[in-house]
């Protein structure tokens, strides 16, 4: 069957409604290539009282309504981001406060079988860069200093986060090569230290490097072929928007809706796997770039794309939208699922339908050959191989 028949097929079935029972993901300790062979779905939780600001100005409370609305629409795990210089705010000292809340919040994850992957070294998150207070001379991925600093906060939260049987493992910065770029030289190596230590404290759990489009599409911080070789399951965060997919087709045409299958196949190209696992580990829309109303058909199309080309996990930002109280870029208001009175909206919905419709079903991954990556590592030349492979004309 070809691609655009797949969809259509799968397309038909969701509309069927096809339904599975409540499913929590693969055990831990599973063989890793059993644990990516099913459907999974989840969010990236960005809280809907008080933003990640919520870390400082605790209230369990609206963490626990806001998981229950998480569980409702289908989810069976989270994302979810610690802010490094709240966790860690001096070179030798970890805040035990924060860690505790963290327990806390696991816990009250573990109630309703959410399993979370924890993001660390963050670092970077919704247009802001949160640095931590120190070491700002000091080069990130090569300093003595700075793999000090690293290994102590990674050590105690590691030692509280092995005490939750849902703790599904690390991604080690939200976006990383955001916050902090160097040769790719250096950042493969870091990340492979890093890996090796993730691995050692916390065995039998999967660990990802959750970089955004960049180093996909030009030569920064970390190579394709590293990100493909170094990860049980490679992560990708596929953007429209950011990656400038509006410049070749319309919000539901095939650059702006089939980017994730797209990108799933150029990541295997550079490794040459034309069978790894994937996890679209961030995809999202929002009305700053479409109507709203067509948000959930956006995500119909990127989802049975994506399952078309055999992606394992989905994983869509945001759970809630961000109250207009707060400085943003427009763009990160109205990415949630659900409002931030917790009322599910529309996508919502839709999330609610894929997941109930291919979560735990059996992963499918084209056995057609890949043609070789891009031969010139720039956005354009990127976006011509995407393009190719879409069988799409600019």
């Amino acid at each position: 069957m070809n691609r655009r028949a797949f969809i259509k097929s799968t397309s038909t079935a969701l509309a069927g409604g096809a339904l599975l029972g409540s499913y929590s993901g693969m055990a831990l300790g599973a063989n890793a290539d059993d644990r990516f062979r099913r459907h999974r779905f989840g969010v990236n939780y960005v809280p809907s009282r008080n933003w990640y600001y919520c870390w400082n100005d605790w209230k369990p409370g609206d963490i626990a309504r806001d998981f229950d609305r998480i569980a409702e629409i289908g989810a069976d795990h989270m994302r979810i981001m610690l802010i490094w210089p709240w966790f860690q705010p001096n070179p030798k000292l970890v805040s035990s406060a924060h860690l505790d809340r963290l327990e806390e919040l696991m816990q009250l994850a573990a109630k309703r079988k959410l399993d979370v992957l924890v993001t660390i070294y963050t670092g970077w998150l919704s247009g802001f860069h949160f640095n931590p207070p120190f070491l700002e001379k000091e080069p990130f991925y090569t300093s003595p200093k700075w793999q000090a600093v690293q290994e102590l906060y990674l050590g105690e939260v590691s030692r509280r986060l092995m005490r939750h049987a849902n703790f599904l493992g690390y991604d080690v910065g939200n976006e990383i090569n955001c916050n902090w770029a160097c040769a790719p030289t250096e950042g493969d190596a870091w990340m492979q230290r890093v890996f090796k230590q993730m691995q050692a404290l916390c065995p039998g759990r999967i660990h990802v490097n959750g970089v955004d489009q960049q180093p996909w599409f030009t030569q920064t911080t970390f190579s394709p072929e590293a990100l493909m070789a170094q990860q049980e399951i490679v992560s990708l965060h596929c953007w429209p928007y950011w990656t400038g997919a509006g410049k070749y087709g319309g919000h539901l045409d095939r650059p702006y809706t089939q980017l994730p299958a797209a990108m799933a196949a150029l990541a295997r190209s550079y490794g040459k796997a034309p069978q790894k696992p994937i996890w679209l580990e961030e995809f999202g829309a929002c009305k700053a770039e479409m109507p709203e109303a067509d948000v959930p058909r956006w995500m119909e199309l990127a989802v049975t794309g994506a399952v078309a080309q055999g992606i394992s996990w989905f994983t869509w930002w945001a759970s809630h939208d961000v109250s207009e109280r707060f400085e943003f870029n427009p763009f990160e208001f109205s990415l949630g699922l659900m409002t931030v009175d917790n009322q599910i909206k529309e996508q919502g919905k839709m999330f609610k339908r894929l997941a109930e419709a291919y979560r735990g079903k059996p992963v499918i991954i084209p056995d057609q050959p890949l043609p070789p990556p891009p031969s010139r590592r720039n956005s354009d030349a990127t976006w011509e191989w995407l393009l190719a492979w879409m069988d799409w004309k600019k």
